[in-house]
Protein backbone atom coordinates (compact mmCIF):
# COMPACT_ATOMS: atom_id res chain seq x y z
CA UNK A 1 0.00 0.00 0.00
CA UNK A 2 2.84 2.36 0.91
CA UNK A 3 4.64 1.54 -2.35
CA UNK A 4 1.47 2.32 -4.27
CA UNK A 5 1.24 5.68 -2.52
CA UNK A 6 4.85 6.54 -3.40
CA UNK A 7 4.30 5.55 -7.03
CA UNK A 8 1.17 7.68 -7.15
CA UNK A 9 3.02 10.71 -5.79
CA UNK A 10 5.87 10.16 -8.27
CA UNK A 11 3.41 9.91 -11.11
CA UNK A 12 1.70 13.11 -10.00
CA UNK A 13 4.99 14.98 -10.09
CA UNK A 14 5.80 13.60 -13.51
CA UNK A 15 2.43 14.90 -14.64
CA UNK A 16 3.16 18.25 -12.94
CA UNK A 17 6.46 18.53 -14.84
CA UNK A 18 4.62 18.01 -18.14
CA UNK A 19 1.98 20.57 -17.17
CA UNK A 20 4.63 23.12 -16.14
CA UNK A 21 6.29 22.94 -19.55
CA UNK A 22 2.90 23.41 -21.18
CA UNK A 23 2.03 26.42 -19.01
CA UNK A 24 5.38 28.08 -19.63
CA UNK A 25 4.78 28.04 -23.39
CA UNK A 26 1.22 29.47 -23.25
CA UNK A 27 0.78 33.24 -23.57
CA UNK A 28 -2.96 33.35 -24.29
CA UNK A 29 -4.49 34.13 -20.89
CA UNK A 30 -7.85 32.42 -21.54
CA UNK A 31 -6.22 29.19 -22.70
CA UNK A 32 -3.73 29.35 -19.84
CA UNK A 33 -6.39 29.71 -17.12
CA UNK A 34 -8.38 26.86 -18.61
CA UNK A 35 -5.34 24.57 -18.59
CA UNK A 36 -4.50 25.49 -15.01
CA UNK A 37 -7.93 24.61 -13.61
CA UNK A 38 -8.07 21.29 -15.46
CA UNK A 39 -4.57 20.45 -14.23
CA UNK A 40 -5.59 21.36 -10.66
CA UNK A 41 -8.61 19.05 -10.78
CA UNK A 42 -6.52 16.27 -12.31
CA UNK A 43 -3.61 16.48 -9.85
CA UNK A 44 -5.78 16.76 -6.73
CA UNK A 45 -8.33 14.12 -7.82
CA UNK A 46 -11.12 16.67 -7.45
CA UNK A 47 -14.53 16.98 -9.09
CA UNK A 48 -13.77 20.53 -10.23
CA UNK A 49 -11.33 23.41 -9.86
CA UNK A 50 -11.45 27.17 -10.32
CA UNK A 51 -9.25 30.26 -10.40
CA UNK A 52 -9.97 33.65 -8.86
CA UNK A 53 -7.62 36.51 -9.70
CA UNK A 54 -6.91 39.36 -7.29
CA UNK A 55 -6.91 43.03 -8.26
CA UNK A 56 -4.93 44.75 -5.53
CA UNK A 57 -5.80 48.26 -6.74
CA UNK A 58 -9.51 47.56 -6.24
CA UNK A 59 -9.12 45.11 -3.38
CA UNK A 60 -11.37 42.65 -5.24
CA UNK A 61 -11.32 39.03 -6.35
CA UNK A 62 -12.62 38.15 -9.81
CA UNK A 63 -13.91 34.69 -10.71
CA UNK A 64 -12.04 33.79 -13.91
CA UNK A 65 -12.18 30.13 -14.89
CA UNK A 66 -13.59 26.77 -13.81
CA UNK A 67 -13.65 23.21 -15.11
CA UNK A 68 -17.35 22.62 -14.57
CA UNK A 69 -18.84 25.53 -16.49
CA UNK A 70 -18.13 26.70 -20.02
CA UNK A 71 -19.64 30.11 -19.39
CA UNK A 72 -17.56 33.15 -20.44
CA UNK A 73 -20.24 35.48 -19.07
CA UNK A 74 -19.30 34.24 -15.57
CA UNK A 75 -15.86 35.79 -15.95
CA UNK A 76 -15.49 38.91 -13.89
CA UNK A 77 -17.96 37.85 -11.17
CA UNK A 78 -16.78 39.72 -8.08
CA UNK A 79 -16.13 37.52 -5.06
CA UNK A 80 -15.77 39.43 -1.79
CA UNK A 81 -12.37 39.36 -0.12
CA UNK A 82 -14.04 39.70 3.24
CA UNK A 83 -16.28 36.74 3.94
CA UNK A 84 -14.98 34.27 1.36
CA UNK A 85 -12.55 31.35 1.51
CA UNK A 86 -10.66 32.66 -1.52
CA UNK A 87 -10.40 36.03 0.23
CA UNK A 88 -8.91 34.33 3.29
CA UNK A 89 -6.36 32.50 1.11
CA UNK A 90 -5.31 35.74 -0.62
CA UNK A 91 -5.20 37.76 2.61
CA UNK A 92 -3.25 35.17 4.62
CA UNK A 93 -1.18 33.86 1.67
CA UNK A 94 -1.69 30.35 2.99
CA UNK A 95 -3.24 27.11 1.71
CA UNK A 96 -6.32 25.71 3.37
CA UNK A 97 -8.20 22.40 3.50
CA UNK A 98 -11.87 22.49 4.46
CA UNK A 99 -13.52 19.04 4.85
CA UNK A 100 -17.04 20.52 5.01
CA UNK A 101 -17.54 23.95 3.45
CA UNK A 102 -21.23 24.03 4.38
CA UNK A 103 -20.16 24.47 8.00
CA UNK A 104 -17.66 27.21 7.19
CA UNK A 105 -19.08 30.79 7.43
CA UNK A 106 -16.52 32.02 4.88
CA UNK A 107 -18.01 29.89 2.09
CA UNK A 108 -19.28 32.10 -0.77
CA UNK A 109 -22.05 30.16 -2.48
CA UNK A 110 -22.88 32.46 -5.42
CA UNK A 111 -20.56 30.66 -7.86
CA UNK A 112 -22.07 27.31 -6.89
CA UNK A 113 -25.56 28.61 -7.64
CA UNK A 114 -24.55 29.41 -11.21
CA UNK A 115 -22.45 26.28 -11.82
CA UNK A 116 -25.11 24.15 -10.10
CA UNK A 117 -22.36 22.23 -8.28
CA UNK A 118 -22.55 22.19 -4.48
CA UNK A 119 -19.18 22.51 -2.80
CA UNK A 120 -18.76 19.94 -0.04
CA UNK A 121 -14.99 19.91 0.49
CA UNK A 122 -12.32 22.35 -0.67
CA UNK A 123 -8.58 22.63 -1.08
CA UNK A 124 -7.36 26.15 -1.80
CA UNK A 125 -3.88 27.56 -2.37
CA UNK A 126 -2.59 31.09 -3.07
CA UNK A 127 -1.14 32.10 -6.43
CA UNK A 128 2.00 34.12 -5.68
CA UNK A 129 4.50 35.51 -8.20
CA UNK A 130 7.49 37.68 -7.24
CA UNK A 131 6.06 37.98 -3.72
CA UNK A 132 2.83 39.46 -5.11
CA UNK A 133 -0.51 37.69 -4.66
CA UNK A 134 -2.02 36.96 -8.07
CA UNK A 135 -5.11 35.13 -6.81
CA UNK A 136 -6.35 31.80 -5.49
CA UNK A 137 -6.58 28.31 -6.99
CA UNK A 138 -9.28 26.06 -5.56
CA UNK A 139 -10.06 22.36 -6.01
CA UNK A 140 -13.49 21.24 -4.81
CA UNK A 141 -15.06 17.93 -3.85
CA UNK A 142 -12.40 15.20 -3.51
CA UNK A 143 -13.55 12.26 -5.61
CA UNK A 144 -12.58 9.71 -2.97
CA UNK A 145 -11.97 10.39 0.71
CA UNK A 146 -10.71 13.78 1.86
CA UNK A 147 -8.07 16.21 0.64
CA UNK A 148 -4.66 15.40 2.12
CA UNK A 149 -1.41 17.21 2.86
CA UNK A 150 -0.01 15.46 -0.21
CA UNK A 151 -2.78 16.97 -2.37
CA UNK A 152 -1.98 20.36 -0.88
CA UNK A 153 1.74 19.99 -1.57
CA UNK A 154 1.18 19.10 -5.23
CA UNK A 155 -1.35 21.91 -5.72
CA UNK A 156 1.03 24.43 -4.11
CA UNK A 157 3.74 23.42 -6.59
CA UNK A 158 1.27 23.79 -9.47
CA UNK A 159 0.18 27.19 -8.14
CA UNK A 160 3.79 28.41 -8.04
CA UNK A 161 4.23 27.56 -11.73
CA UNK A 162 0.77 28.87 -12.63
CA UNK A 163 1.26 32.26 -10.95
CA UNK A 164 4.43 32.95 -12.95
CA UNK A 165 2.74 31.83 -16.18
CA UNK A 166 -0.27 34.10 -15.49
CA UNK A 167 1.95 37.12 -14.90
CA UNK A 168 3.94 36.39 -18.06
CA UNK A 169 0.73 36.08 -20.10
CA UNK A 170 -0.56 39.34 -18.65
CA UNK A 171 2.69 41.15 -19.48
CA UNK A 172 2.65 39.76 -23.01
CA UNK A 173 -0.97 40.80 -23.43
CA UNK A 174 -0.40 44.27 -21.99
CA UNK A 175 2.77 44.94 -23.99
CA UNK A 176 0.99 43.92 -27.19
CA UNK A 177 -1.99 46.16 -26.44
CA UNK A 178 0.14 49.07 -25.27
CA UNK A 179 2.34 48.92 -28.38
CA UNK A 180 -0.76 49.09 -30.58
CA UNK A 181 -2.24 51.86 -28.48
CA UNK A 182 0.92 54.00 -28.59
CA UNK A 183 1.07 53.58 -32.35
CA UNK A 184 -2.56 54.72 -32.71
CA UNK A 185 -2.09 57.71 -30.38
CA UNK A 186 0.67 59.17 -32.52
CA UNK A 187 -1.69 60.43 -35.25
CA UNK A 188 -4.06 62.53 -33.09
CA UNK A 189 -1.13 63.73 -30.97
CA UNK A 190 0.70 64.87 -34.11
CA UNK A 191 -2.42 66.76 -35.20
CA UNK A 192 -2.66 68.44 -31.80
CA UNK A 193 1.00 69.44 -31.88
CA UNK A 194 0.59 71.00 -35.33
CA UNK A 195 -2.56 72.84 -34.22
CA UNK A 196 -0.86 74.25 -31.12
CA UNK A 197 2.12 75.35 -33.22
CA UNK A 198 -0.24 77.26 -35.54
CA UNK A 199 -2.00 78.96 -32.61
CA UNK A 200 1.33 80.18 -31.27
CA UNK A 201 2.07 81.98 -34.53
CA UNK A 202 0.98 85.62 -34.50
CA UNK A 203 0.49 85.83 -38.26
CA UNK A 204 -2.39 83.31 -38.34
CA UNK A 205 -5.70 85.14 -39.08
CA UNK A 206 -8.56 84.99 -36.59
CA UNK A 207 -10.82 82.91 -38.86
CA UNK A 208 -8.01 80.36 -39.29
CA UNK A 209 -7.51 80.23 -35.54
CA UNK A 210 -11.16 79.21 -35.12
CA UNK A 211 -10.60 76.29 -37.49
CA UNK A 212 -7.48 75.27 -35.56
CA UNK A 213 -9.44 75.32 -32.30
CA UNK A 214 -12.04 73.07 -33.95
CA UNK A 215 -9.27 70.63 -34.94
CA UNK A 216 -8.00 70.58 -31.35
CA UNK A 217 -11.52 69.91 -30.08
CA UNK A 218 -12.05 67.04 -32.56
CA UNK A 219 -8.70 65.41 -31.88
CA UNK A 220 -9.13 65.71 -28.11
CA UNK A 221 -12.53 64.00 -28.36
CA UNK A 222 -10.94 61.32 -30.52
CA UNK A 223 -8.23 60.71 -27.90
CA UNK A 224 -10.82 60.43 -25.11
CA UNK A 225 -12.91 57.97 -27.15
CA UNK A 226 -9.85 55.93 -28.03
CA UNK A 227 -8.52 55.64 -24.48
CA UNK A 228 -11.99 54.80 -23.13
CA UNK A 229 -12.43 52.06 -25.75
CA UNK A 230 -8.90 50.82 -25.10
CA UNK A 231 -9.60 50.43 -21.38
CA UNK A 232 -12.91 48.66 -22.12
CA UNK A 233 -11.16 46.17 -24.39
CA UNK A 234 -8.25 45.64 -21.98
CA UNK A 235 -10.69 44.85 -19.16
CA UNK A 236 -12.70 42.50 -21.38
CA UNK A 237 -9.57 40.62 -22.45
CA UNK A 238 -8.30 40.33 -18.88
CA UNK A 239 -11.69 39.14 -17.58
CA UNK A 240 -12.03 42.09 -15.19
CA UNK A 241 -15.34 43.29 -16.59
CA UNK A 242 -18.18 41.83 -14.50
CA UNK A 243 -21.19 40.57 -16.46
CA UNK A 244 -24.64 40.84 -14.88
CA UNK A 245 -26.98 38.32 -16.55
CA UNK A 246 -30.69 39.01 -16.19
CA UNK A 247 -33.89 38.31 -18.11
CA UNK A 248 -34.96 41.24 -20.28
CA UNK A 249 -37.26 42.21 -23.15
CA UNK A 250 -35.08 42.48 -26.26
CA UNK A 251 -37.77 44.35 -28.20
CA UNK A 252 -37.76 47.12 -25.59
CA UNK A 253 -33.97 47.28 -25.72
CA UNK A 254 -33.97 47.64 -29.51
CA UNK A 255 -36.60 50.37 -29.32
CA UNK A 256 -34.39 52.26 -26.83
CA UNK A 257 -31.47 51.99 -29.25
CA UNK A 258 -33.70 53.25 -32.07
CA UNK A 259 -34.63 56.35 -30.02
CA UNK A 260 -30.94 57.12 -29.51
CA UNK A 261 -29.91 56.65 -33.15
CA UNK A 262 -32.85 58.27 -35.04
CA UNK A 263 -31.81 61.91 -34.42
CA UNK A 264 -28.27 61.16 -35.62
CA UNK A 265 -29.66 59.41 -38.71
CA UNK A 266 -31.95 62.37 -39.47
CA UNK A 267 -28.99 64.77 -39.30
CA UNK A 268 -27.49 62.89 -42.26
CA UNK A 269 -30.86 62.52 -44.01
CA UNK A 270 -30.87 58.76 -43.44
CA UNK A 271 -34.11 56.81 -43.14
CA UNK A 272 -34.31 54.35 -40.23
CA UNK A 273 -36.64 51.35 -39.80
CA UNK A 274 -37.02 48.81 -37.01
CA UNK A 275 -38.49 45.39 -37.85
CA UNK A 276 -39.01 43.09 -34.86
CA UNK A 277 -40.75 39.71 -34.90
CA UNK A 278 -44.03 39.48 -32.98
CA UNK A 279 -42.81 36.30 -31.30
CA UNK A 280 -39.56 37.55 -29.82
CA UNK A 281 -38.83 35.72 -26.54
CA UNK A 282 -37.14 37.27 -23.53
CA UNK A 283 -33.38 36.89 -23.40
CA UNK A 284 -31.06 36.27 -20.46
CA UNK A 285 -27.80 38.18 -20.67
CA UNK A 286 -26.09 41.40 -19.66
CA UNK A 287 -28.57 44.01 -20.90
CA UNK A 288 -26.18 46.97 -20.81
CA UNK A 289 -23.49 45.14 -22.76
CA UNK A 290 -25.90 43.86 -25.41
CA UNK A 291 -27.13 47.46 -25.75
CA UNK A 292 -23.51 48.59 -26.15
CA UNK A 293 -23.10 46.16 -29.07
CA UNK A 294 -26.29 47.29 -30.83
CA UNK A 295 -25.54 51.01 -30.43
CA UNK A 296 -22.02 50.48 -31.77
CA UNK A 297 -23.33 48.74 -34.89
CA UNK A 298 -25.99 51.42 -35.41
CA UNK A 299 -23.41 54.19 -34.97
CA UNK A 300 -21.23 52.58 -37.63
CA UNK A 301 -24.27 52.36 -39.92
CA UNK A 302 -24.74 56.13 -39.53
CA UNK A 303 -21.06 57.10 -39.79
CA UNK A 304 -20.22 55.00 -42.83
CA UNK A 305 -23.48 55.44 -44.72
CA UNK A 306 -24.07 57.58 -47.78
CA UNK A 307 -26.12 60.73 -47.31
CA UNK A 308 -29.78 60.02 -48.08
CA UNK A 309 -29.32 56.28 -47.54
CA UNK A 310 -31.11 53.96 -45.15
CA UNK A 311 -30.58 51.85 -42.02
CA UNK A 312 -32.64 48.79 -41.15
CA UNK A 313 -32.51 46.89 -37.86
CA UNK A 314 -34.24 43.51 -37.73
CA UNK A 315 -34.68 40.98 -34.93
CA UNK A 316 -36.23 37.54 -34.71
CA UNK A 317 -35.83 34.09 -33.18
CA UNK A 318 -35.33 30.84 -35.09
CA UNK A 319 -33.39 27.58 -34.83
CA UNK A 320 -32.70 28.05 -31.14
CA UNK A 321 -31.11 31.47 -31.42
CA UNK A 322 -31.88 35.16 -31.41
CA UNK A 323 -30.80 36.97 -34.58
CA UNK A 324 -30.27 40.74 -34.76
CA UNK A 325 -29.31 42.32 -38.09
CA UNK A 326 -28.17 45.90 -38.74
CA UNK A 327 -28.15 46.80 -42.43
CA UNK A 328 -26.97 50.00 -44.12
CA UNK A 329 -26.78 51.25 -47.70
CA UNK A 330 -23.32 52.73 -47.27
CA UNK A 331 -19.99 52.43 -49.03
CA UNK A 332 -19.55 48.75 -48.29
CA UNK A 333 -16.35 46.93 -47.34
CA UNK A 334 -13.86 45.16 -49.59
CA UNK A 335 -13.67 41.37 -49.29
CA UNK A 336 -9.97 41.68 -48.37
CA UNK A 337 -10.90 43.78 -45.33
CA UNK A 338 -13.73 41.59 -44.02
CA UNK A 339 -11.41 38.97 -42.48
CA UNK A 340 -9.71 41.65 -40.34
CA UNK A 341 -12.74 43.76 -39.49
CA UNK A 342 -12.89 42.59 -35.85
CA UNK A 343 -9.14 42.98 -35.24
CA UNK A 344 -7.99 45.64 -32.78
CA UNK A 345 -7.36 49.06 -34.36
CA UNK A 346 -8.20 47.78 -37.84
CA UNK A 347 -9.98 50.15 -40.19
CA UNK A 348 -11.19 49.11 -43.61
CA UNK A 349 -9.46 51.01 -46.41
CA UNK A 350 -12.69 52.32 -47.90
CA UNK A 351 -13.69 53.96 -44.60
CA UNK A 352 -10.38 55.45 -43.44
CA UNK A 353 -11.00 58.83 -45.06
CA UNK A 354 -14.74 58.98 -44.45
CA UNK A 355 -14.86 58.62 -40.65
CA UNK A 356 -12.47 58.54 -37.73
CA UNK A 357 -13.34 55.76 -35.31
CA UNK A 358 -11.17 54.20 -32.64
CA UNK A 359 -10.72 50.93 -34.51
CA UNK A 360 -11.76 49.13 -31.31
CA UNK A 361 -15.56 49.17 -31.40
CA UNK A 362 -16.03 45.95 -33.38
CA UNK A 363 -13.35 44.13 -31.36
CA UNK A 364 -15.27 45.05 -28.20
CA UNK A 365 -18.55 43.92 -29.77
CA UNK A 366 -17.02 40.56 -30.67
CA UNK A 367 -15.78 40.01 -27.11
CA UNK A 368 -19.19 40.81 -25.60
CA UNK A 369 -21.11 38.61 -28.05
CA UNK A 370 -18.72 35.68 -27.55
CA UNK A 371 -19.08 36.05 -23.78
CA UNK A 372 -22.78 35.31 -24.36
CA UNK A 373 -21.85 32.18 -26.37
CA UNK A 374 -22.86 33.99 -29.53
CA UNK A 375 -21.15 35.06 -32.74
CA UNK A 376 -21.08 38.17 -34.88
CA UNK A 377 -20.82 38.05 -38.68
CA UNK A 378 -20.73 40.54 -41.53
CA UNK A 379 -21.72 40.60 -45.19
CA UNK A 380 -20.81 43.50 -47.44
CA UNK A 381 -20.52 44.62 -51.04
CA UNK A 382 -18.64 47.73 -52.09
CA UNK A 383 -21.00 50.44 -53.25
CA UNK A 384 -24.12 48.66 -51.96
CA UNK A 385 -23.79 48.47 -48.18
CA UNK A 386 -23.06 46.28 -45.19
CA UNK A 387 -25.06 44.02 -42.86
CA UNK A 388 -23.92 42.86 -39.42
CA UNK A 389 -25.54 39.76 -37.92
CA UNK A 390 -25.52 39.09 -34.16
CA UNK A 391 -26.40 35.49 -33.23
CA UNK A 392 -27.28 34.87 -29.56
CA UNK A 393 -28.20 31.31 -28.51
CA UNK A 394 -31.53 30.95 -26.72
CA UNK A 395 -30.22 27.81 -24.99
CA UNK A 396 -28.11 30.08 -22.77
CA UNK A 397 -31.32 31.84 -21.78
Amino acid sequence: MAERGKATLLERYRRLAEISRDLASTVDLDILLNRIVWAAADLSYAQAASILLYDESKGQLFFESTTNLDEPIMRGLVVPVEGSIAGWIVTHRQPIIIPDTQKDPRHFGQVGKVTKVTTHSLLGVPLIAKDEVVGALEAINKLEGEFTDEDQEVLMDLAAQAAVAIENARLFQQSDLIAEMVHELRTPLASLRTAVHLLLRKDVPLDQRSKVVEIIDNETTRLIDMTTAFLDLARLESGRVPFHPDRFDLRQLLEECAVVIRPRAEERHLSFSLEVSDRLPDFIGDRDKIKQVILNLLSNAVNYNLEGGSITMQAGAANGEMLIAVKDTGQGIRQADLAHLFDKFYRAQVTEKSAHGTGLGLAICKKIVEAHHGRIEVESEVGKGTTFFVHLPLSAS
